[in-house]
């Protein structure tokens, strides 16, 4: 049983015990939050191994506010040096930097509880149609020429093809002389998704259409 109490000093034990715990914990996270999802092999290796890296700075600073304060200075700059990821990316890594605080102050209980716990409500929910709509939920890029008035153009095929949809962007290309607009939209039924393109295309003169699941840079908007 690990001393829980807040010392300058750890045990070659308590070093390895809480050590080994964080690989097993990093990689279970990496494992859950890389199921039925596209993951890069650079995420997946760096949220299994965070929470050993933080659990071992942790326990260099323990006790010691002037190294602690550089250590913060140090994290805040890789916040800046690192390209933002999805919702669920950035929930992978603050679980995993959790799991690493627990454990580098030995509260290795906490650290196993949260990690099951949360990998496990994550796998639910991946399972579980819990907000996630991915196969009719796209984002749709329309090209139209400058003298057509880009405002209900396409309301009749939307209704048509689509539960919902909405405007969200609008942007002049080509010097003016096109308009690049951008809808999301829900799809009714995604074996007619041909057909509402190929509507589509037909009313904006077989101009450019992209139709794609909702992008990463969408989702970084929520933080």
């Amino acid at each position: 049983m690990l001393n829980q109490t807040l010392t300058t000093n750890f045990s070659a034990e308590e070093i390895i015990i809480c050590g080994v715990t964080s690989v097993v914990l990093g990689a279970l996270i990496a494992a859950a939050f890389g199921y039925k999802a596209h993951r890069s092999g650079s995420y997946m290796i760096t949220v299994a191994l965070i929470p050993l890296i933080v659990q071992v700075i942790i326990m260099l600073v323990n006790g010691n506010v002037g190294t602690g304060i550089a250590v913060m200075g140090a994290f805040g700059l890789v916040r800046f040096r690192s390209a933002q990821g999805s919702a669920i990316d950035i929930c992978g890594v603050f679980l995993a930097m959790a799991v690493g605080l627990a454990c580098g102050t030995g509260y290795i209980w906490i650290a196993a509880a949260l990690a099951v716990t949360v990998c496990l409500l994550k796998l639910l929910y991946t399972i579980l149609p819990f907000g996630n709509n991915k196969a009719k939920e796209k984002e749709l890029h329309i090209t139209i020429p400058e003298n057509l008035e880009y405002d209900g153009v396409f309301r009749d095929i939307f209704e048509k093809y689509t539960k919902k949809w909405e405007l969200v962007q609008v942007k002049t290309t080509n010097m003016g002389s096109l308009f690049k607009l951008k809808y999301y939209i829900e799809i009714a039924d995604e074996a007619n998704e041909k057909k509402l393109i190929d509507e589509l295309r037909c009313r904006n003169g077989n101009l450019e259409i992209m139709c794609s699941q909702i992008s990463v840079t969408d989702e970084q908007a929520l933080f």
